[in-house]
């Protein structure tokens, strides 16, 4: 019995190995570069996925042009690859089948467990000829009047031959790096690293101007027009909102206050010593916000670059109730980017404009104060535009290393009571 016994517990623990060796097969034999598709609102949207690692050391990459978001988790488990984006909230759930991957995309905001169907295929070079391929690269306009008083988007473009990058910039930011090709009389873009999931279908019109067609996630939908910034202006059409405007103070004698729990649950007040005399920058943010993650990545390396110069950062993140408990979203989205200045929990998006008074046409996610040492607001910036925006991502960070440098030179004023930095809870 005892010799049978043996037996048995010997052949279960080969099994076990063959199983942990068959898994790990599949999970290498996963590796490399997918071109994917995920369907959402009946829009199916390509997208690059990246698998690189063995075994447990899986680990998963989007794409936001030639910005990468990596995996913050992943496993492999009964022939199932799960992949997770946790400071998305975003899991893409894939299987092996006919040498290529089904499965799903599961979205923070997605109420059907089932998630939006996957399919993907080993990737392929692009070969789309150039020829005879509409030259629509440069600066568009696209009149839209928004709930936050737009009156007209940008829409930027780059492109090589049949191959094009583009984003249209809010007053919020962009929509990320749409990325596609010449296609049957139109150009074909798509975006999802994580969130912003979008098609894009931009058609040349006869008279000059561009047809754009918005499918997938998101509230964005439906038809756009754009126009060559020269010939809106001809037109009379309206321009895109101010950054540095849009947003204002209601007193600008009035120090900016805060007194709010970090995720730890420690109180940190604008009266604390870590910021006295110093200049702040303070960003009204929120984890769900992709702009936000945009801006977070700048604002590490300002972080890193002028902390020793003056400069104290600090995030009023706003979650959704449901995240208020745990946080799970915002601690990974914390760890992922390497954020080390406070990151305090101010409330639920609903709350912000009792939880920060002081602003004026306060609408974008994120906006972002420039605090004086005397702890006035000096300057108020809306929205974040990323790299995707080209120039105007680097008008941004001249204009935010410009900011910061001229307040870091000034000196405290003297008449600034300090009763007047009293904390608000």
């Amino acid at each position: 019995m005892k010799r049978f016994a043996n037996h048995f517990i010997g052949l279960a623990a080969t099994i076990l190995l063959f199983t942990c060796f068959a898994a790990a097969q599949q999970v290498q034999s996963l590796e490399g570069r997918w071109d994917a598709v995920v369907t959402i609102n009946d829009a199916a949207i390509p997208f690059r996925l990246d698998i690189a690692g063995k075994g447990s050391q899986v680990t998963g990459t989007l794409f936001n042009g030639e910005q990468k978001q990596t995996t913050t988790s992943a496993k492999w488990q009964g022939g199932t690859l799960t992949l997770e984006f946790g400071h998305y909230l975003t899991k893409i759930v894939v299987t092996p089948k006919d040498g290529g991957l089904v499965g799903k995309v599961q979205l923070r905001n997605d109420k059907d467990a089932a998630g939006n169907p996957l399919t993907a295929k080993r990737y392929v070079a692009a070969t789309a000829a150039a020829a005879n391929v509409p030259k629509i690269d440069g600066q568009w306009i696209i009149p839209y009047e928004s709930k936050k008083g737009e009156k007209a988007w940008r829409f930027i473009v780059e492109q090589k031959g049949a191959e094009v990058a583009a984003s249209i910039l809010r007053i919020d930011g962009d929509t990320g790096a749409l990325t596609g090709t010449w296609q049957n009389g139109k150009f074909v873009l798509s975006h999802f690293d994580g969130s912003r999931p979008l098609r894009l279908e931009v058609t040349p019109a006869a008279d000059g101007s561009l047809e754009l067609l918005q499918a997938g996630g998101g509230p964005r939908q439906g038809r756009l027009t754009a126009y060559r910034a020269e010939v809106a202006r001809a037109k009379g059409l309206p321009e895109p909102a101010n950054f540095t405007t849009h947003t204002t103070v209601r007193d600008p004698k009035e120090v900016f206050k805060f007194s709010f729990p970090d995720v730890n649950g420690k109180l940190v007040s604008n009266t604390d010593e870590r910021f006295k005399n110093k200049v702040i920058v303070a960003v009204v943010t929120g984890t769900w916000c992709p702009n936000c993650h945009d801006e977070a990545q700048y604002l590490v390396q300002l972080d890193k670059k002028y902390r020793d110069k003056g400069l104290a950062i600090v995030a009023l993140d706003f979650e959704e109730p449901e995240q208020q408990d745990e946080l799970d979203r915002a601690k990974a989205f914390i760890k992922k980017y390497g954020v080390e200045y406070p990151y305090l929990i101010a409330g639920a998006p609903a709350e912000m404009w009792e939880k920060v008074p002081q602003g004026v046409n306060l609408n974008t996610w994120p906006a972002t104060f420039f605090i004086g040492r005397d702890g006035l607001v000096k300057k108020i910036h809306a929205g974040f535009a990323a790299p995707a925006s080209g120039v105007y991502h680097q008008q941004l960070k001249e204009e935010f290393t410009a900011t910061i440098e001229r307040l870091l030179s000034e000196e405290v004023a003297s008449n600034v009571e300090a009763s007047t930095r009293g904390g608000q809870r």
